[in-house]
């Protein structure tokens, strides 16, 4: 094992700050609005709101709340069924079990890795049949990369059943030149510390629906009641976010453009050094969309390179590099293991293969051209690929 003390770590995604995020802030603690509302939080969400070209947008805790609230204002109660992309993190389909409600999975296809049109039109024929239709579809643009929202979006039309779209990991890109995220009755934005802007911790509910996002903020302040004293006649949340973190987000959002323009170079960059070795596989980029690239993510064939997942995750921390697989599918968790799940085809789970086959590679837009290719090089030196004689 090499001596990681020596390198820098290297981090998967790491926070990105501009500079300017501190005027904001500055602002905040003058003005003494050091609270889960004030002037920070308005103009954060009039600034998103027109930038992605919706009606309104709600800031909150997390992109976990906003879900959670997007299924409140759906009415998802105690056996109430939704579909749920499998495979995404696991913060997706918690709000389903929040509200009592049932999650069934829908597997991935190749050409996104996101939700599989044929799997959900068998889902929903399924619950036709028995005349149980889900509340909602929770479809998620994994990576930064959208999904087939035509094919998606003309089924669940045809069954009347409401979209909410997760692009915790897709703002910044685009399906047929419109915003991820808007598609759906409702969008989901996450600014974890991850993401490819942050507020810290903090997300976005989303929509053209401005009645019901009044109704969200109500819901997200405890659901207090137009009363000179404190009276509650629906169940309420603490989910607003503060007015400082607000701050770091307008910051934030003014470099937006550039942050998915470096992430996007990244992700070239690893197209450009590492596709030309057999068994490896870059995350597709569909026809007529535009991902951001949040992570630079690929699969690897064991049969053919001889390595594993594993083995790679191991040389890359070994020097201190951070990576991951991914995501673990929702219907293989065991938090999960009783619920439905419907794959891509009878023969094939997708999301499957890309769990035991993808990796994320770091990807965050701070990251030095030189630490890139310290990836690189660890990744030829595990897959025993000569780079000294490409092109030959």
């Amino acid at each position: 094992m090499l001596n990681t003390t020596m390198k820098n770590r290297i981090f998967l995604s790491s926070p990105h700050m501009s500079g300017t995020e501190k005027k904001y802030i500055d602002a905040a603690f003058e003005s003494n609005w050091i609270a889960p509302l004030g002037p920070n939080v308005d103009a954060f969400e009039k600034e998103l709101a027109n930038y992605l070209g919706v009606n309104d947008a709600v800031s909150v805790s997390s992109g976990t709340a906003a879900i959670h609230l997007a299924l409140s204002l759906l009415d998802v109660q105690k056996g109430d069924t939704v579909f749920c992309s499998s495979l995404t993190f696991v913060a997706t389909a918690n709000p389903i079990l929040y509200q009592g409600g049932e999650p069934v999975f829908i597997d991935s296809e190749p050409e996104t890795w996101n939700m599989s049109p044929s799997a959900l039109e068998e889902a929903f024929k399924d619950a036709a049949s028995v005349r149980k239709l889900p509340k909602a579809v929770i479809i998620v643009n994994l990576y930064g990369q959208p999904a087939k929202m035509d094919e998606l979006i003309s089924i669940c039309n045809h069954y009347r059943v409401p979209i909410i779209e997760d692009a915790a990991e897709s703002l910044g890109a685009s399906y047929k030149g419109k915003a991820s995220g808007t598609f759906g009755e409702f969008g989901i934005l996450s600014f974890n510390g991850n993401k490819i802007i942050t507020t810290s911790g903090g997300g976005m509910l989303i929509s053209d629906n401005r009645e019901a996002l009044s109704e969200a903020r109500f819901l997200a302040t405890q659901a207090r009641d137009p009363a000179p004293h404190y009276q509650h006649s629906k169940l309420g949340f603490n989910y607003r976010l503060s007015n400082i973190l607000a701050g770091i987000g307008r910051g934030q959002l003014e470099v937006l453009q550039e942050r998915v323009s470096a992430r996007r170079a990244i992700f070239q960059t690893y197209q450009q050094e590492l596709a030309q070795i057999p068994g490896v596989s870059f995350m597709p980029e569909l026809e007529n969309t535009f991902s951001n690239r949040w992570l630079s993510a690929l699969t690897i064939n064991e049969k053919i390179t001889g390595v594993s997942i594993q083995a790679l995750l191991t040389s890359l921390e070994d020097e201190n590099i951070e990576a991951r697989p991914v995501w673990k599918p929702l219907h293989l968790q065991p938090l999960f293991k009783k619920y439905k799940y419907y794959s891509h085809n009878k023969k094939e789970s997708i999301s499957e293969q890309l769990f035991y086959t993808g990796i994320c590679l770091p990807s965050g837009s701070n990251m030095t051209f030189e630490d890139q290719m310290r990836v690189i090089d660890c990744l030829k030196n595990q897959l025993k690929y000569d780079f000294k004689l490409e092109g030959k």
